[in-house]
């Protein structure tokens, strides 16, 4: 039987699943570390993309060596190439002192170049020379320094696509395209939420030392029918959200949450959402004691305006203790009875 090792088990502690699709993507990770190819992952934001590139560097050869990160989107244009490659002292203004560049940080290790795709087409012909013959010259140099670096680049991207437009170099592309990996999206293991919900809920209780112990049923069948544009990132976030903002053990997501994940609605979805919208607020207010404004009222704890909460209590049947307490009071007459429903706003 394979033992797995414990970077594998580190890996699965940051993306918890049993699907196919999970498994799909582990049994790669295990082939792929073993060759000193370069390696494409693709998949939607938040799919764990730089989890994988790391999981690929620790289970190879190199794992003794440094694995350096940089993100091609986050630096402008004029100073990707010197964060590539290095510069001279003296190469540009401000380059006061030498400098190595990410590639040489990497040697004997693994770079992992994130958001490929936006990379200025004007530094792609230097990339394809340092990914082929693995040398390159800083800037304000002659001299060509060798490396011996694994590149594993991820974008969200389709760079087929962006060589179509000529916004990517093809022979760049082909030459990352050695090992294609395509991380499956959120919406496509929706069998791995709950595990990844309550990994979440367990994370952010002990971070937060905040116990919360029930996830209620109607809660995790509206997040289990959310797509997740933003995959695991947003719903990492919408635990940690949610933990945070519960007023007890009870995992209570904000109503604008649950009304945002619930997707698109038919007779079911809209049952399981209106019977978590109208719990969560009943939890509210017993918290606030049945204060639905001010500052410290359900309203402004639910991230909503009073008039809209008194909206949705009336929407889902919740009287306020003020109206339940009008009910025992006998109407004196027909023009009173406005009365009762005003209450509501209490």
């Amino acid at each position: 039987m394979y033992r797995k090792s414990g970077v594998l088990e580190a890996l699965e502690n940051e993306m918890i699943g049993r699907s196919a699709a999970f498994q799909y993507v582990l049994n790669q990770v295990r082939v792929i570390a073993k060759s000193q190819s370069v390696v494409l992952i693709q998949g939607e934001t938040g799919t764990g993309k730089e989890v994988i590139a790391r999981a690929i560097h620790d289970q190879s050869s190199r794992r003794h060596g440094p694995m350096v990160k940089l993100n091609c989107a986050a630096i402008p244009g004029p100073l990707l190439e010197s964060e590539l490659f290095g510069h001279e002292r003296g190469a540009f203004t401000g380059a006061v002192t030498h400098t190595k560049g990410r590639f040489q940080q990497a040697d004997q290790g693994t770079l992992f170049l994130d958001e490929i795709g936006d990379l200025p087409l004007e530094l792609q012909p230097k990339l394809l020379r340092a990914l082929q013959e693995q040398e390159f010259e800083r800037l304000g140099s002659n001299q060509t320094i060798r490396v011996n670096v694994r590149v594993i680049a991820a974008t969200n991207q389709d760079l087929g696509q962006l060589v179509a437009q000529k916004q990517f170099r093809a022979d760049l592309y082909y030459r990352l395209n050695v090992i294609p990996l395509t991380l499956p999206a959120l919406r496509d293991r929706r069998e791995d939420i709950p595990l990844l919900v309550e990994h979440f809920v367990r994370k952010f209780s002990e971070l937060l030392d905040k116990p919360i112990d029930v996830i209620p049923p109607e809660v995790m069948e509206v997040l289990k029918r959310h797509n997740w544009p933003g995959n695991i990132r947003e719903l990492q976030n919408c635990i940690e959200r949610a933990v945070v903002l519960s007023p007890g053990s009870t995992l209570r997501p904000t109503l604008p949450d649950l009304m945002c994940v619930a997707g698109p609605f038919t007779a079911n979805t809209a049952h399981t959402l209106a019977t978590a919208a109208r719990e969560h607020i009943l939890a509210v207010l017993e918290q606030t004691n049945w204060t639905v404004g001010g500052p410290e009222g359900a309203a402004a704890r639910l991230g909503l305006p009073r008039t809209t909460l008194m909206y949705k209590m009336r929407k889902l049947g919740i009287e306020s203790r003020r109206t339940q307490r009008c009910r025992f009071i006998p109407a004196m007459n027909a023009e009173h009875t406005p009365l009762m429903e005003s209450a509501v706003g209490a």
